[in-house]
């Protein structure tokens, strides 16, 4: 019997992946057929709502920004060989950035966006230090720890928009951004009309840049080697010399700024205020991206748009047929997490068997195995 070959690059990344969504819709399809509705009239709606129109496509990259900030944090942690499972609660506690956004509202967008940046990035990056600090000193186990910190974000974020920073007369919200000091839409930019009164706004820019800036970090730098390395072989790279200690920390507190740019777009950009929940879990979204996207900047780019599409497609089919509830929606969201994400390498022995078989080395051992027989 022959050995299995790797199987190739474009197979990992497109193909299993593209089987995986297949497999999802598949699957949802038949659900909708199971309440007697038409499923190929149902993905027809969802492409339709997502990419048919100016104001589809433009809510599709709103929800798309979000995945992009909160994919590539998990994504550059992965490379590290560990999960930071507490994006949710980065971004969440990075919205109070909002008040930082709110003293600076009546200068200039470009001020608003720049500080809010900064201060969005900072607290991501505070709230990711702790499980960091105790991964690396104490050997606390990251995930534990990551997921405790987003129900303490919950709680704290709570409190804080309950007690100390809402408005005046308001139920859990604070003041709202100045027009002066709103950021633009893209509608808003000559030539862009096309989005119509989507909510997509200039913080796309800044998660394409965070993409480069992710690809430029891992492959063309030594800590981004470094990283790499500590995910492929942490004794190897202690046994070098290097402080794993300091590579964990820094690695997660960049993670924890990715994830705090989700509050540039959303609570600065969109809701123009800070509101309860307002991440509407686009950290654990963020997982599901980064495993679908193999944990590299443009494959988390193309997962993204289309969770992007998923999100946006979903409300239009909720609306367009009335017996695909919004609950049926979310289903069908989550059988495409589900085997993109817990269940993304089910199609990898099937396709190692084939490829096994295509390859000239499978010839040689069958031509051998034939020979040693007769």
């Amino acid at each position: 019997m022959s050995a299995r070959q790797p199987l190739p690059h474009w197979v990992t990344a497109f193909l299993m992946p593209a089987l995986n969504v297949a497999l999802a819709f598949v699957i949802g399809g038949l659900v909708v057929l199971a309440i007697g509705e038409n499923p190929l009239e149902a993905v027809s709606v969802l492409i339709y709502g997502a990419f048919g129109y100016g104001e589809g496509w433009g809510y599709t990259l709103h929800f798309a920004t979000n995945f992009m900030f909160t994919g590539l944090a998990v994504a550059l942690v992965f490379h590290m060989g560990m999960f930071n499972i507490g994006v949710e609660g980065q971004a969440y506690v990075a919205g109070l950035a909002i008040m930082v956004a709110l003293a600076f509202d009546q200068t200039h967008w470009t001020v608003v966006f720049v500080t809010s940046i900064i201060t969005a990035g900072v607290l991501g990056a505070m709230w990711a230090l702790i499980p960091a600090y105790l991964q690396a000193k104490r050997g606390s186990h990251i995930v534990i720890t990551t997921i405790m910190f987003n129900f303490i974000a919950s709680s704290l974020m709570s409190y804080m928009l309950g007690q100390v920073i809402t408005r005046p007369g308001a139920n859990a919200e604070t003041e709202t951004i100045d027009p002066v000091g709103r950021l633009p839409l893209l509608r808003d930019i000559p030539g862009l009309e096309f989005f119509g009164f989507s909510p997509v706004n200039v913080s796309i820019f800044l998660a394409i840049a965070a993409g480069f800036f992710v690809y430029w970090l891992l492959w063309h730098t030594k800590f981004g080697y470094k990283i790499r390395a500590l995910g492929h072989n942490p004794n190897a790279v202690r046994y070098a010399g290097v402080s794993a200690v300091t590579v964990i920390i820094i690695t997660m507190m960049i993670s924890g700024a990715l994830a705090g740019l989700v509050a540039v777009n959303e609570a600065v950009g969109v809701q123009k205020r800070l509101v309860v929940g307002y991440v509407n879990g686009a950290g654990f979204v963020g997982i599901a991206v980064a495993f679908m996207g193999r944990s590299h900047p443009i494959g988390v780019a193309l997962s993204a748009l289309l969770f992007g599409a998923l999100y946006q497609g979903g409300q239009e089919l909720a609306f367009e047929m009335p017996s695909v509830s919004r609950d049926m929606v979310v289903v069908i969201q989550a059988l495409v997490i589900l085997f993109t994400g817990a269940m993304s390498e089910l199609f990898r022995p099937a396709l190692e068997r084939v490829f096994s078989a295509r390859s000239p080395g499978a010839e040689t051992a069958k031509a051998a195995s034939e020979s040693g027989s007769g």
